[in-house]
């Protein structure tokens, strides 16, 4: 199935800025949807992956000063946003360069302080801090048949997006800003990845001195957003493939296969 044009465009776009960053490659992992599609695919949902931005995760202990961030991605054509780390590509798309939040340690709420490469280039993400633990390289190649470029990239495993979208989802729990497609993604990891695999490297990330920290918020936030009773996690990624699946199909997967996660977290914790 051919996929839909603006997914098209956001992967042109993702490659255009892993262009514009090749001179960073050690400091760089793919996040966010497109790494969650490229991860576990489409894990059997019915509902095609799509996402129309790109999120990179930044790890400035790996960055050189050359290439600075902001002089590349204006020489590939990205225009900055009002909001620190977000850039305008082609069409509007919009690429996210994020620091984990344990890995920014200047002053700051959202912007962070990288030395030559400003304050603004990047932002201040708490929940990407297992990406930089949980990641392996992979090519990522254009959706476009015109285009033939591949890219090699280190994108963040099924453990580290879990986490990411955890902290998304809970950080936003009982606001208007979340959005049906996390819940639906975080099925996508749970249903295209194995519980007990992916239960073992959670516990391996919950101790380990980076992503520690943010792994164990983000099983609190499986239990609040995704278990516990009147949890509203199962619904949302009903909601989000209404369209193609069964509501209570959905709901009932996402709540059985998060319930499950759980508790073989905890049993291994002890």
């Amino acid at each position: 199935m051919m996929p839909a044009p603006e997914y098209v465009l956001a992967r042109r776009v993702l490659l255009d800025a892993l262009h514009a960053l090749a001179g960073q490659h050690d400091a760089i992992i793919l996040v966010g949807a497109q790494a969650v599609y490229r991860t576990v695919g489409d894990a059997d949902l019915a509902v095609a992956p799509m996402t129309t931005d790109g999120d990179l995760a930044i790890d400035p202990r790996q960055l050189a000063d050359i290439p600075v961030i902001g002089e590349a991605m204006a020489a590939a054509g990205f225009v900055p946003t009002a909001q620190p780390g977000s850039w305008s590509g082609f069409g509007g798309v919009l690429i996210d360069l994020m620091v984990p939040g344990a890995l920014a340690l200047s002053p700051g709420r959202r912007s962070v302080d990288l030395g030559v490469h400003g304050r603004v280039a990047t932002r201040r993400t708490p929940g990407l801090e297992a990406a930089v633990i949980d990641n392996q390289s992979r090519k990522i190649a254009a959706l476009d048949e015109a285009d033939s470029r591949v890219f090699e990239v280190r994108v963040a495993g099924a453990a580290a997006l879990l986490v990411a979208k955890l902290h998304k989802l809970g950080e936003r729990l009982g606001t208007k800003r979340m959005e049906d497609k996390d819940a639906l993604d975080v099925l996508r990891l749970l249903r295209g990845t194995q519980t007990e695999a992916l239960a073992q490297r959670l516990v391996e990330l919950r101790a380990d001195a980076i992503a520690g920290p943010a792994t164990e918020v983000a099983i609190g936030h499986l239990d609040t957003v995704f278990v516990v009773r009147g949890a509203v996690g199962p619904e949302m990624a009903a909601r989000a493939a209404a369209h193609v699946e069964p509501m209570a199909v959905i709901r009932a997967s996402t709540e059985v296969l998060a319930a499950q996660l759980l508790a073989e977290v905890r049993s291994r914790i002890g």
